[in-house]
């Protein structure tokens, strides 16, 4: 275990290995193309999986960048097109969000992951019941944004990527918004959350209609739950710590711009908390008709 102590400040290193071994970077590289109806490609695959270790061991996180420019601490650091196209729109969507004559706006989750497109073969009655409270709502002339987290599950490259605790180390490290990723060196791409932000951020009100899975929130709920800690005082200027240097203070006010309009939202939770297939009790008061877990 390695350490090192800068203004006071103790940076523990040793963890893990700077790179996989070059075979098992391919095997798993390799694991994307199991199907055989791919091996009259095998040569170009071959091609692309030399490209792709080369930027991982080069650390291509963001390949695409430009200079950050006025705004930020630092003009000149190459800041990624894709976080700022991402804070660029959430900044836009900020604006309408807060004009008062922008029509009410509740962003109503789905946190089952079990819908008809999968492994279970059935619409989940979260699902129906987030469906009942969207009509519900706009009955009341009350815009509905439904995100439905269980597409994580059956829609291709669709899903959220776990948050990396940066707020751990020091909280100018988590940046608004997050900029983990995409990480093209990691392969760590398609990630929901950018859409999810802007989807959060439009909103004036969010209700949670969710199954309870072994007394915790189901997996792709908690993997957007954590990944909103940037949106509660997350550094608006990734310049200021120079990426993502724990040793480098940092000026910057974590609790800035758009972090705040997310969290004037009203809240509601709704709990499901049926947790057998045989509570007939919750299937006698559940408005679909339905018994078992969500």
């Amino acid at each position: 275990m390695k350490s090192k102590s800068v203004a006071g400040v103790k940076v523990v290193k040793g963890q893990v290995a700077k790179f996989l071994p070059r075979e098992e970077f391919r095997k798993r590289f390799d694991a994307n193309f199991f199907d055989p109806a791919f091996d009259a490609a095998r040569d170009a695959i071959d091609r692309l999986e030399g490209i792709a270790w080369e930027a991982y061991k080069d650390g291509r996180k963001s390949p695409v960048t430009r200079k950050a420019g006025r705004g930020f601490a630092d003009p000149a650091y190459d800041l990624s097109v894709e976080w700022k196209q991402t804070r660029d729109r959430l900044r836009a969507v900020e604006a309408i969000q807060k004009k008062k004559d922008t029509k009410a706006r509740v962003l109503v989750i789905c946190g089952s992951p079990r819908n008809d497109g999968t492994c279970p073969g059935e619409m989940s009655k979260t699902f129906r019941l987030a469906e009942i409270t969207r009509r519900v709502l706009e009955a009341a002339k009350i815009d509905v944004d439904l995100l439905d987290l269980s597409l994580q599950t059956n829609e291709f490259e669709n899903r959220i990527h776990p948050c990396k605790g940066c707020v751990s180390t020091a909280m100018p490290l988590c940046h608004w918004p997050c900029s983990c990723y995409p990480n093209h060196a990691l392969g760590q791409v398609n990630d929901s959350m950018a859409e999810i932000y802007e989807r959060w951020v439009a909103a004036h009100g969010v209700i949670f209609v969710t199954p309870v899975h072994w007394y915790q929130s189901p997996s792709v709920l908690k993997l957007m739950i954590d990944r909103l800690v940037c949106a509660d005082g997350g550094n608006p200027d990734p310049t200021s710590t120079d990426g993502r240097i724990p040793r480098r203070p940092s000026n910057s006010s974590s609790r800035a711009g758009t972090t705040r309009s997310i969290w004037r939202a009203a809240y509601m939770a709704w709990w499901c908390t049926a947790m057998s297939p045989a509570s007939k009790a919750c299937g006698a008061r559940c408005p679909t008709g339905s018994t078992g877990w969500g």
